[in-house]
């Protein structure tokens, strides 16, 4: 008789009784020195020592342009706001968020497969890649609420059954970001360790979550003491600029109370070496609109 398929090491154990802090176990970046790609060597050099690096210009301005227009029909299209991957905000019902934008959008599905961009995830990763994850977040002036601190893989890893820290994201300004309308906040360093959040997992967390945060949050003793050992860097920049930043970077954003907008565009790659297993902890799997499999 066959024997049952034995389940990984949770190398990364999280949403138990404390928090704890582990050392990370895997690789920044995964490629060879040397690999061909668009990143320049003294840029994966920057990504591996503080866990991000910005690209001033990845795409152009008419680029830029076409994507606005794309985003700006999907926030004001009914069929979008009535679908489960449009994501509102909880006091003024806007469109705050919208998933899986790269199979709904042709326009973004170009985007997650432009060489520029699959090119230089290939490149931190290793190896071929696939979109785990794709979201439009849009961040109107006047009081769009932010996304609090957080590390991306601690909530991969408990709720989607990401088993290792080799998924990178690109945030890829659509608007220009300013430090006073809700930019993107990184603590430089932090993706060295790995922070195992305390409390369970609630079924269908991510109803909730995805709207306001609490399961896989750090407390703000834990918070206080990455800030003062890494510091905190804000990203500024024009519209068509980016920041690719590790999985496991604790970054947040605050509210938008300026005039000013804010809408980005968020693409997720993963190793399709490092392939989703059964949840860490949580009860079920994610949707696959906010957590794919190849």
């Amino acid at each position: 008789m066959a024997s049952a398929p034995t389940r990984p090491v949770d190398l990364y154990p999280t949403r138990g009784p404390r928090e704890e802090l582990i050392g990370r176990k895997d690789p920044v970046v995964w490629s060879e020195p040397g690999t061909p790609g668009p990143f320049w060597a003294r840029e994966l050099e920057e990504y591996d020592r503080d866990g991000f690096v910005t690209v001033d210009e990845l795409v152009t301005p008419d680029e830029v342009d076409e994507l606005r227009a794309e985003l700006d029909r999907l926030v004001t299209d009914p069929a979008v706001r009535a679908d489960e991957r449009a994501i509102v905000e909880p006091r003024s019902q806007e469109i705050r968020s919208v998933f899986e934008v790269h199979r709904i959008s042709e326009v973004f599905g170009r985007l997650a497969e432009d060489p520029r961009v699959v090119g230089r995830a290939r490149q931190i990763l290793g190896s071929d890649v696939y979109v785990h994850q794709s979201r439009v977040n849009v961040k109107p002036g006047f009081g769009a609420s932010g996304f609090y601190w957080h590390s991306d893989f601690e909530t991969w890893h408990a709720e989607d059954g990401l088993p290792q820290m080799r998924t990178v994201s690109v945030s890829i300004a659509l608007t220009p970001n300013f430090t006073t309308n809700g930019s993107l906040m990184i603590m430089p360093g932090s993706h060295r360790t790995f922070l195992g959040c305390a409390g369970e997992t609630p079924r269908d967390n991510y109803k909730r979550s995805l709207q306001m945060q609490d399961a896989g949050t750090p407390s703000n003793e834990a918070l206080t003491t990455f800030a003062e050992a890494c510091g905190i860097r804000h990203f500024t920049g024009p519209a068509g600029s980016a920041t690719w930043f590790d999985c496991n970077a604790l970054h947040g954003s605050g509210d938008n109370i300026t005039p000013y907008p804010r809408s980005n565009v968020f693409l997720v790659f993963n190793s399709v070496e490092n392939l989703p297993e059964a949840p860490f902890a949580a009860p079920v799997r994610r949707p696959s609109f906010i957590a794919a499999r190849p």
